[in-house]
């Protein structure tokens, strides 16, 4: 039997799982996209309109799309090994973890985390309304990292804590493509709202947006807006927020270059209750914002410096003082601003602005709104200091914290009146105790970025990677340790593959120098290196090398 069937994946990195699947069905016409929520609700009616028999997708995003069809939605159900390899990487991190999800998930990760004796805690959820108070109680009581599904995860992420996703493997896709081709029948449709709620909002309001008891877009017109100005995490949060006031909430925002005003409303109807918001726009004055970017807080990657240093970063960023960093490139100052803007920020925006980019001149037009932490990058670029000057005093005046970072000592003409406090960050080459910490965390990183195998690394690979100094610290190891991510086919890194790369990207005399060789090995390495380069032209290598072919010859023989 012919089947057309799409796939709509809620996160990027099940793309290559499911195109790995697709020649073992040569008689199905099957199709993948991305989309979560309600991005997915819209994808599955493209789909639908296109012809679609049926949909595959997962979790909550398969739950609002089978209210939103009439074909088969078929929900990508979690198996064991999904759990254990998620649970498995979640419990290398070392932080306060919490799964969280209804009982298709949690059950299954309670008989998992009993078995492999897991320093992990499960809660229960039934309605989607439930994830994020819950979520908000967990960070209270001290939880770093939330594990469960996509709605799970967006609810984590907007409150500042580490979400990490449980993904779904090859098994899983191919058992929901197999009932795909069994359950091909029609869902019975129902739709919440109907043309006279239509014809009542257009002639009174310009932009709305109505929500169902499932946090689902059932009526959307935004007259001012090329298209919706928030995210799902955004309205989730304010979902949130109505639901436990049931009353009027009122909210500003300052996006892409407008001031949006929120006004909330709760609405009970005789089968369902509602949540209807009213956008209203108006343009704010602003500059050329290249080089300035605004985020809330999120989870950063791992800290592993001494608890005093770190401590006295605190208190320096309690008191609302500036924060000079000084250091190597490489050497974590962004992940220390992050780390310090999370710890301490409560829920503020964190501000980095790159003046490499962008004018000092614009500063004055920055909007400093729900910003707490404020993070300076390539200041040398800086020609005016008056400007700057006037927008750190105003950020001290408001209560908003600065970090300056550098490679080197900052200009004197900087805040003359105000104390810089410096701090100096080591080279990674003196805190080998982080590569352990950081080397866990990137393969995390990769392995939901691009679904990578690797889970944790053998003690003698890591003590190669340990053996190594790296020129540009972090941003050397994360680029090294996608390379061997990449390669690695075991859910163990093994010293072999770290070698394999070493030689196959020349990693060996590029990026990496061991601290244990000798002066004659390192020789070796660049002549093999250029030797490789030149496609192996004993002339062009010598040439290069400024020494004559005879001694090339000699030097390869030794």
């Amino acid at each position: 039997m012919y089947m057309k069937v799409h796939i709509i994946a809620p996160y990027e990195s099940m793309l290559p799982i499911i195109k790995a699947c697709l020649p073992l069905y040569p008689d199905m016409e099957i199709g993948y996209s991305v989309g979560d929520l309600e991005k997915g609700v819209e994808l599955a009616k493209l789909e639908e309109k296109n012809g679609a028999d049926a949909i595959i997708s997962r979790g909550g995003t398969a739950k609002l799309i089978k209210k939103s069809v009439q074909i088969p939605v078929i929900d990508m159900h979690l198996s064991g090994y999904d759990m254990i390899r998620s649970l498995t990487l979640a419990s290398e991190l070392k932080d306060k973890t919490a799964i969280v999800g209804f009982s298709n998930i949690t059950s299954g990760a309670q008989s998992i985390i009993d078995l492999l004796e897991l320093p992990l805690q499960v809660y229960t959820v039934r309605e989607s309304e439930e994830v994020a108070p819950l979520i908000l109680t967990l960070k209270n009581e001290g939880y770093k990292q939330i594990v469960g599904d996509v709605i799970t995860i967006n609810a984590t992420i907007s409150y500042g804590m580490k979400g990490f996703l449980i993904q779904s493997g090859r098994e899983s896709i191919l058992r929901a493509v197999n009932d795909a081709k069994q359950m091909i029948s029609f869902l019975h449709y129902k739709n919440d709202m109907n043309g006279m709620l239509e014809r009542l909002l257009v002639k009174e309001v310009q932009n709305i947006v109505i929500f169902n008891e499932e946090n689902q877009v059932v009526y959307e017109r935004l007259t001012d807006f090329d298209a919706n100005p928030f995210n799902a995490v955004q309205y989730q949060s304010l979902n949130t927020e109505l639901t436990e006031n049931k009353q009027v909430l009122h909210a500003h925002f300052s996006l892409d270059g407008k001031s949006v005003d929120v006004e909330g409303f709760w609405h009970d109807g005789l089968k369902a209750s509602y949540r209807m918001y009213i956008l209203t726009a108006s343009s704010v004055k602003r500059l050329d914002l290249k080089g300035v970017k605004s985020k809330a807080a999120s989870f950063p990657e791992p800290i592993a410096m001494d608890a005093a240093f770190v401590n006295t970063v605190a208190s320096l960023y309690k008191n609302h003082e500036i924060i000079h960093l000084k250091g190597s490139r490489g050497t974590g100052k962004e992940f220390l601003v992050n780390y310090i803007h999370n710890e301490l920020a409560n829920n503020g925006m964190l501000c980095t602005i790159d003046f490499e980019e962008f004018k000092e001149s614009a500063l004055k037009e920055l909007l400093l709104d729900n910003i707490r932490t404020v993070f300076l990058k390539n200041i040398d670029c800086i020609k005016e200091f008056a400007p700057l000057n006037e927008f750190l005093y105003t950020c001290c005046k408001n209560g908003v914290s600065i970090f300056i970072g550098s490679n080197e000592q900052i200009s004197e003409a900087i805040a003359a009146s105000l104390e810089i406090n410096t701090i100096h960050l080591p080279d990674l080459s003196h805190r080998k105790e982080d590569i352990e910490k950081l080397t866990k965390f990137f393969l995390s990183h990769y392995h939901q970025t691009y679904g990578t195998t690797a889970m944790n690394i053998k003690s003698e690979a890591l003590a190669l990677l340990e053996d190594y100094s790296y020129p540009n610290n972090i941003d050397d190891l994360k680029r090294f340790i996608k390379q061997i991510a990449l390669n690695e086919k075991e859910y163990v890194i093994q010293k072999e593959t770290i070698e394999k790369v070493l030689e196959d990207d020349g990693l060996s005399t590029d990026i990496l120098v061991s601290q244990k060789a000798t002066l004659k090995q390192m020789e070796k390495y660049i002549i093999q290196r250029t030797l490789k380069e030149e496609d192996y032209n004993q002339t062009k290598t010598a040439e290069r090398l400024g020494i004559n072919r005879a001694t090339l010859w000699r030097k390869l023989k030794e």
